[in-house]
């Protein structure tokens, strides 16, 4: 994601009290922040930190080093140590506590921790209200919030949908076997009308021949009938002679 506005860093411009030893490390951090070694600048900044466990500026540019590696995890509990001892070594200093939550809200920013961040940068704003690097993000983080719930909806309501469609898939899987059942009992019935005779018509010609054959067969019965009867009658006939 593309980080947005500004993170502060604390420059050597009040190390007046400070030890040779300390102001030293600290201006080899800083050397290695700006050529983009970030860890380096970490290492450099947690030594200064050991030299003098009061300096509020070490403790500061440890938590912008961090940033600069993408520990934005690491980076507010070490801005949120900050903000508990501001009380301390930052106390009369508002523009400092400031800049502790608008780097906190950097960070969370760029974690995608929308609503925290806002509330970071609401903060900075209390102490600092005309910061316009911290407006500018306030009302960027603002609006990555309302993206951020839009699209949950939409996940939500795409999610509905897909449970509904899925309920439905299922009760259609349920009811399968029973329109199978349904279509199963057609086909047979089907098939046993396509297995009944069919009546062919006929034409009358052939009406006539069968009708013709019909007789035939009833004339040659009636035929043998009287021949069977005519020679029962010879024979009764001859017995009696």
């Amino acid at each position: 994601m593309k980080r947005v506005g500004l993170i502060y860093l604390f420059l050597l411009t009040a190390v007046v009290a400070w030890g040779q030893n300390e102001r030293k490390v600290i201006r080899q951090g800083l050397r290695a922040y700006n050529d983009g070694e970030f860890s380096e600048a970490e290492v450099q900044f947690r030594k200064a930190g050991d030299i003098n466990q009061e300096s509020f500026e070490a403790e500061f540019n440890t938590g912008t080093a961090l940033y600069g590696q993408e520990k934005y995890e690491e980076t507010v509990k070490q801005y949120e140590s900050l903000v508990e001892q501001s009380q301390g070594a930052a106390e009369g200093d508002p523009e400092s506590v400031s800049h502790i939550w608008h780097n906190m809200g950097n960070s969370l920013l760029e974690a995608q921790q929308y609503g925290p961040s806002i509330e970071a940068y609401k903060n900075s704003l209390r102490l600092n209200p005309d910061d316009q690097d911290t407006k500018y993000n306030l009302a960027y983080a603002k609006q990555k919030l309302k993206e951020q719930e839009q699209q949950s909806q939409d996940q939500q309501d795409q999610d509905d949908q897909q449970q509904e469609q899925d309920q439905k898939d299922q009760q259609d899987q349920n009811d399968q076997p029973q329109d199978q059942d349904q279509k199963d009992q057609q086909d047979q019935n089907d098939q046993a009308q396509q297995q009944q005779p069919v009546p062919r018509e006929i034409s009358k010609e052939d009406a006539e021949r069968m009708l013709k054959a019909i007789q035939q067969q009833e004339k040659d019965v009636k035929e043998k009938v009287d021949k069977k009867k005519a020679a029962a009658a010879k024979v009764k006939t001859e017995k009696d002679w």
